[in-house]
């Protein structure tokens, strides 16, 4: 039963876990996996593949079953990836020839004829209705005859997996991770988080769990486990009631209450008195979800239960039967009043509130005192703050520097985007500045002590993960604002999706701009070709899957700028269908090989958002005229149907404008910091690796790190935010 775990460890790890089994000789199976992943993109450490090589022939065979299967969905190889035009990319047609042709197919066929003909009579042919059009006319094995064979390139990517723990271990280490993560899980985060839970619920836990969301998972494994509560807050109760009811445990989205058992229900309200009792002022928490709370009070039923009174307090203030003025409310009258000092002394007991207020209380204070007195008030208890606000604030007021007058762009927690003028007046620069240098010196005692630091060059641009719900699942991905090198010829878009229960239609464009951010071309559906490259044809229904390419040659186009995106132009959401993801491939120009190569896959992720138009990054042209990702995970509310690249062109531009102007805090800054108290720095040149124990910091690991070393990469790049 452990081992459905185990897909867990090789994905958020890059470790498979050292397998239990007899002593034998397995070498041939070893070297077999070994070959087996890399045809994928993923390889054997040495000391993976030594180790693997003393089991029995059994036990590696099994090993190589459970994590081929695992990497091959990693990389999107688990499912068949054909295209319409079955030559791609080479022989794509004309758009107009090819529209051309399907209809002189559907004048040819008999049960199509009179309603082309009709269509034809008024001028407008809708495509969709054309027999030939939108499905595949080809078998899978049909569409490999026509492609050679992949010609291995020194530029393929391949993935080192290395030798973890046993599957115990491992799966305690990442549940604690998981767990005591300082900043926000993705939506995949917290569902992994809460098989973990269940699992770990009697063994170790976190010392700190300081994210509400990972909270509310750990303590429904736990309610269901028998183990006791872990709760602080009044709200911890609400988050937990709703993981309980399968809802949003973020409370941004409305729960639908389920009824809970009567041993639930004591549970809930004795956690709610216990709290309630210790810290009566937490009551004030109550009035922000007070709607949720009375929904909460009929599910529970604490007039039932007069021994906990406490808990009865709470439903009390939510029908207004208890007055209990939050700080929010207290400091919003202070500040009606223009009492600027009052405020700042009142936020001071929430130093959190504070940091996320210092532009209002900056850009409102009328005078010097009242100015110092915010930055004061804030070097003062900058050491009580999460080093996630902290960092998200720095991040904030350096790009406060910038002329007002600019345009804002707002992303919410489901990578929902919108552009609005900046009408805020500017933040004095005296105040930001002061404010910038007391936080980097309060982040710079924080982080610990490096040693011997090594770096990877190519990691320093990755955007710092303030929020899992800023990066999207799946392999190769970074935060939203990263910036990473692409090094190849040609550079291939695909989508796949397939549908649960109704006809569904994704179509992958690609959105060409200037350096101005103003439209230079476009490929889609309704443009398969043009100077700089192919569409793969358009597939309207996906019952058994649908997969859509395009293919770039990133020396022939035109602009600066690439932004491909998946537009739903009929059916299921993102959300909806059964499955569906994005990627990108990166090749040289010779090596020929199927539209889908999963060795030369760089990335690849999930697509679940809100909205009908996805963006998961852009490519820039610099002016070295090398080619960077800048990724986006953002979604467009698009409309409900027939969403096309050319009518958001503009929406679009803005957005990526907007992402790619704004200065992110990236892993630089903080391997800035941390040079100053590491004994010795080193720049990794992709080779030899030093023979001591090290604080590795990269986009992989290398294989020979000493065992002592600290490790951080993408997967666990939320290691890296000091507490």
């Amino acid at each position: 039963m452990v081992h459905r775990l185990d897909p867990l460890v090789i994905r958020h790890t890059h470790r498979i876990p050292f397998p239990k089994g007899p002593a034998g000789k397995g070498g041939v199976a070893a070297r077999q996996f070994d070959a087996a992943l890399m045809s994928v993109g993923f390889k054997l450490s040495a000391e993976l593949l030594e180790r693997l090589s003393e089991l029995s022939e059994g036990t590696v065979v099994d090993t190589a079953v459970r994590t081929l299967g695992t990497v091959r969905e990693m990389v999107g190889d688990h499912v068949r990836h054909n295209v319409y035009f079955v030559d791609f990319p080479a022989n794509v047609p004309d758009t107009f020839d090819f529209w051309t042709r399907c209809i002189a197919e559907a004048l040819a066929d008999d049960g199509a004829r009179a309603s082309t003909l009709e269509q034809l009579s008024i001028g407008v042919v809708n495509l969709l209705t054309l027999p030939s059009y939108g499905d595949y006319r080809h078998t899978y094995t049909e569409m490999l005859a026509h492609h050679d064979e992949l010609i291995a390139a020194a530029g393929d990517r391949m993935t080192v997996l290395h030798l973890g723990g046993s599957l115990d271990d491992e799966l305690t280490a990442l549940y604690l991770a998981l767990a005591g993560s300082s900043t926000p899980l993705g939506e995949d985060g917290l569902r992994d988080l809460r098989d973990l839970a269940g699992h770990c619920a009697d063994g170790p836990q976190p010392a700190e769990i300081p994210v509400r969301e990972n909270r509310a998972v750990v303590n429904q494994a736990r309610l269901m486990a028998g183990a006791g509560l872990l709760l602080d807050t009044v709200t911890d109760v609400l988050r937990l009631a709703c993981a309980l009811s399968g809802g949003d445990v973020t409370l941004q989205e409305p729960t639908r209450l389920r009824t809970l058992p009567r041993a639930v229900r004591r549970a809930l309200l004795a956690g709610l008195d216990e709290v309630v009792a210790a810290a009566p002022a937490k009551l004030a928490d109550v009035p922000a979800h007070r709607e949720m709370w009375k929904r909460l009070g009929e599910r529970l039923h604490p007039h039932e239960y007069p021994r906990w009174p406490h808990a009865a307090d709470v439903f009390a203030v939510a029908r207004g039967e208890k007055a209990a003025h939050s700080l929010d409310g207290r400091v919003e009258e202070l500040l009606a009043t223009n009492d600027i000092t009052g405020a700042v002394e009142l936020l001071k007991a929430a130093p959190g509130k504070l940091f996320r207020s210092l532009d209002r209380l900056l850009r409102t204070a009328l005078t010097q005192d009242e100015r110092d007195a915010v930055v004061a008030a804030a070097e003062q208890v900058v050491p009580d703050v999460s080093g996630r606000v902290a960092l998200s604030v720095r991040q904030h007021l350096h790009n406060r520097a910038k002329e007002t007058g600019e345009q804002r762009v707002f992303v919410n927690r489901l990578g929902r985007a919108w552009v609005t003028d900046d009408t805020r007046a500017p933040v004095p620069a005296p105040e930001r500045e002061r404010l910038i240098a007391a936080l980097d010196v309060e982040l710079r005692r924080r982080l610990p002590p490096a040693g011997h630091l090594l770096i990877d060059p190519a990691v320093l641009d990755v955007a710092l993960p303030l929020s899992g719900r800023a990066t999207a699942s799946g392999l190769g991905v970074l935060p939203r604002g990263s910036v990473s090198p692409v090094d190849g010829e040609l550079l291939r878009f695909f989508v796949y999706w397939k549908q649960t229960a109704r006809t569904t239609d994704f179509d992958l464009s690609a959105l060409l701009l200037n350096g101005d951010y103003a439209t230079v071309s476009w490929l889609s559906y309704t443009n398969l070709r043009d100077a700089e490259g192919e569409h793969s044809g358009d597939i309207t229904d996906a019952p058994d899957g649908a997969t859509e390419f395009i293919n770039l040659r990133l020396g022939a186009v035109r602009g600066t700028c690439v932004v491909p995106q998946v537009n739903i132009f009929s059916g299921e959401g993102f959300e909806e269908v059964e499955e569906s993801f994005f990627g990108f491939m990166l090749r040289e120009g010779e090596q020929k090989g199927r539209p889908f190569e999963p060795r030369t896959v760089r990335m690849k992720s999930e697509l679940r958002g809100p909205g009908r138009v996805a963006l998961p990054l852009a490519f820039l042209r610099g002016s070295d005229g090398r080619w960077r990702a800048q990724w986006l995970h953002l979604y467009l509310k698009g409309t409900p149907t027939s969403n096309r690249v050319e009518g958001n062109r503009v929406t679009v531009a803005t957005l990526v404008r907007g992402i790619v102007e704004r200065e992110h805090l990236t892993v630089r800054h903080l391997t800035d910091l941390m040079t100053e108290g590491a004994t010795t720095v080193t720049v990794w040149d992709g080779k030899a690796v030093p023979a001591g124990p090290v604080t590795y910091v990269g986009l992989e690991r290398p294989d020979g790190l000493h065992p002592e070393s600290r490790v951080v990469t993408p997967e666990n790049l939320r290691d890296l935010i000091p507490a």
